[in-house]
């Protein structure tokens, strides 16, 4: 996180006593997801956040591999996943590897009798449609169409959304989600060129203790297993925190796009990195203004990575036939590029009205047999003239 935040109260020195009005202690916990080598947050809570009192039998939860390896431009409708009741029922990986899960999700609803917890990965969760709320201990964040919401691995949380048609495009991370290193100053302050700054950035509000004793139930995530875990104290039971580690929300309509006088490559459009793959937001923008310039993307070899584009809205001049919500995966090793006739098309265009969002990633993914169930058959056949 680029800045220090803190909410509710807390001591005057951390690791000290800080007693409740009956004279017992808060307990503190700290919250990291690197150890204590990075950024971190220190919590107090009502009462102990380690008092289990029930575990149930593990369920697999991991996603089933369809393609392992393939060389072959693919195409999906992503809009074609059914809605599921339950937020967790509708997630569905589409594509994964060791380092990143992307995954589609269409609930109507969000948790009504549990609480969430993903013990492996980071999440981005960019909102296509619906609005609501996300509830943690550190807060509450409001969000609606466009908004990122970057949850930290470990966060324990609930989501509730305002109506039945939601859909989500989501990015579990295997590392840290971070802001890209280019747009920092060495003390991690978003920079003057930066296409967003901190004011951007939407922190944890309306910080609400919890003080509740009973069964409460947290669905825990780890390695493809799910274990459904009891817990005597409600999660939220902070009654206040402050530090650099915690969800956020950033609007997908905040990202200030860079342009130039030719083409600009994908990496002016770089909001979010992690190990071993970026994510970029396409905003509407003017286009480039040289005299001669060929609006229209050049090919590109693609021999370094995987590039996932998720289509939002909006019009998209080098692609054919798109539809909101489709993913395009375009694998390393074979160029891509505009489809036929687009170039010629782009020349004279002022601007672009697209929103979208793309997943590079630096090794190779794999395909889900869900992904296969929406696949647009022959995409790879679409450059032909």
């Amino acid at each position: 996180m680029p800045y220090y935040h803190k909410l509710g109260e807390i001591p005057h020195k951390r690791h000290t006593q800080f007693r409740k009005p009956d004279g017992s202690l808060y307990a503190e916990q700290l919250f990291s997801t690197e150890g204590f080598s990075n950024d971190y947050s220190l919590l107090y809570h009502v009462y102990p956040p380690t008092q289990i009192i029930k575990t149930e039998k593990p369920i697999n939860v991991a996603p089933k591999i369809a393609e392992e390896k393939m060389l072959s431009h693919r195409s999906f409708e992503g809009f074609k996943i059914k809605p599921e009741n339950d937020f967790l029922d509708s997630r569905i990986p589409v594509l994964v590897n060791n380092d990143v899960h992307i995954v589609l999700a269409a609930p109507r609803q969000g948790m009504e009798d549990y609480f969430f917890k993903n013990a492996d990965a980071d999440e981005m969760i960019f909102v296509h449609e619906g609005s609501g709320i996300l509830r943690t201990m550190y807060g509450e964040l409001s969000f609606g169409y466009g908004d990122y919401l970057v949850i930290p691995r470990g966060t324990i949380y609930q989501i509730s959304f305002n109506g039945e048609d939601n859909r989500l495009f989501i990015v579990e991370s295997f590392s840290p989600i971070r802001f890209p290193k280019k747009y920092l100053s060495k003390n991690g302050q978003l920079l003057e060129h930066s296409p967003f700054c901190e004011r951007d950035i939407r922190a944890p509000q309306n910080l609400f203790t919890h003080d509740e004793r009973g069964d409460f139930l947290v669905r825990t995530r780890k390695r493809g297993i799910q274990y459904n875990i009891h817990y005597s104290a409600h999660p939220f039971d902070v009654i206040g925190w402050d530090g650099c580690c915690y969800p956020f929300a950033f609007s997908i309509h905040d990202f200030e796009p860079i342009t130039g006088r030719v083409h600009q490559p994908p990496p002016v459009h770089q909001t979010f990195e992690a190990n071993n793959f970026v994510v970029c937001s396409f905003c509407p923008r003017l286009f480039d203004y040289h005299p001669e310039a060929i609006p229209a993307p050049y090919n590109h070899s693609n021999i370094d990575s995987d590039e996932v584009l998720y289509y939002v809205d909006g019009d998209f001049m080098s692609r054919k036939n798109v539809t909101r919500g489709m993913i395009t995966l375009h694998p390393a090793g074979i160029p891509h590029g505009p489809h036929p006739g687009a170039v010629e098309k782009s020349i004279g265009a002022k601007e672009t009205k697209e929103l979208a969002v793309m997943v590079d990633t630096f090794h190779p993914l794999m395909l889900t047999k869900q992904a296969l169930d929406i696949e647009n058959d022959n995409y790879v056949m679409s450059w032909a003239e």
